[in-house]
């Protein structure tokens, strides 16, 4: 008997397929990643868009002080000054539109809403962007405003111990926290393997960090190696930051717009724009943000970091 008409005598895949009820998953976003940078800033909200940040001027010693037991001398006179032309910082908008068919929404948006699901991708690519652009961004990022005198490079090429030690010199005051590409991360973890000393671990955000002096290490992607956030190649040159967070303590802090109309989340805006006449709708978002830097010694950066060095083990 032949092939085909063996396929007469019972159904086949294919044709029980029509009749299967078939369990879908939303949209999965694979460049999604946890954003750990924002969860760890400390965000101030303005009302404005525009953020002046003051400093005592540079270089100057602020009041002379008396310490004496004998209170006949004079106490002295003066006073603490700023800076005459601060910075200020306006915020930075990262937009999109969204355009969908009122059509296909109406008849495909069951199990899944094809409205939500194109929201929600499009507010995690601005998120994506936010985290990059607070670290890269020509005006405000991190990388662009650390000061000459906190920038050190590597003894070795190589992220080492020492290397650690000697950004921690530069951020001794309460540091948060380490800021480096996965590459990196794993480049230290090499160097400290080869020197005997493996790093501690610490739980953040129910996740495991690699720690260094207490300190833990987060892993971001928007810190490039070699200008590529999934470098190619083993080896690369990136950075490694050092920040001190929070206004309290004179340190980094995120700004964001608040108050917008269509407000869903820490500085991020949608508003619907309306159905044209060929029945495509539009949202537009709109997420308000920067970053300061409050004083020079709040952040420091390992620069040119050697990420392709391997060792051998016998």
């Amino acid at each position: 008997m032949t092939e085909q008409n063996n396929k007469n005598y019972g159904l086949g895949a294919a044709s029980a397929y029509q009749l299967a009820d078939i369990t879908k998953t939303t949209p999965q976003f694979q460049s999604i990643t946890p954003r750990w940078l924002t969860k760890l800033f400390d965000w101030k909200p303005l009302e404005t868009g525009v953020f002046r940040l003051n400093r005592v001027k540079e270089g100057q010693t602020p009041l002379d002080i008396l310490c004496s037991q004998n209170g006949n001398e004079n106490i002295p006179e003066g006073f603490v000054e700023y800076e005459s032309e601060p910075r200020e910082y306006i915020l930075n908008s990262i937009s999109s539109v969204i355009n969908y068919h009122t059509r296909v929404s109406d008849l495909y948006s069951s199990p899944h809403d094809q409205i939500a699901e194109q929201l929600r991708l499009s507010i995690e690519c601005i998120k994506e962007r936010q985290e990059s652009e607070l670290i890269n961004n020509d005006d405000y990022g991190l990388l662009k405003n650390i000061a000459d005198s906190q920038r050190i490079q590597s003894r070795s090429g190589y992220p080492t111990p020492d290397d650690m030690d000697e950004l921690i010199s530069k951020v001794w005051k309460e540091p948060s926290f380490f800021l480096a590409h996965p590459k990196a991360i794993a480049a230290f973890g090499r160097e400290c393997t080869k020197r005997g000393v493996p790093p501690a671990t610490v739980t953040l955000f129910d996740a495991q960090f690699l720690t260094w002096r207490g300190i833990p290490i987060i892993p971001t992607d928007k810190l490039f190696v070699d200008g590529q956030k999934k470098p190619k190649s083993s080896a690369g040159k990136t950075n490694i930051l050092l920040v001190r967070t929070g206004e309290k303590k004179q340190g980094v802090i995120g700004l964001y717009q608040t108050g917008l109309p269509g407000e869903q989340s820490r500085g991020l805006s949608v508003r619907f724009m309306g159905i044209d006449k060929s029945g495509i709708g539009s949202y537009i978002l709109s997420l308000y943000c920067s970053v300061a830097i409050l004083v020079d010694d709040a952040i420091a950066v390992l620069e040119n970091v050697d990420v392709g060095n391997y060792y051998e083990y016998k």
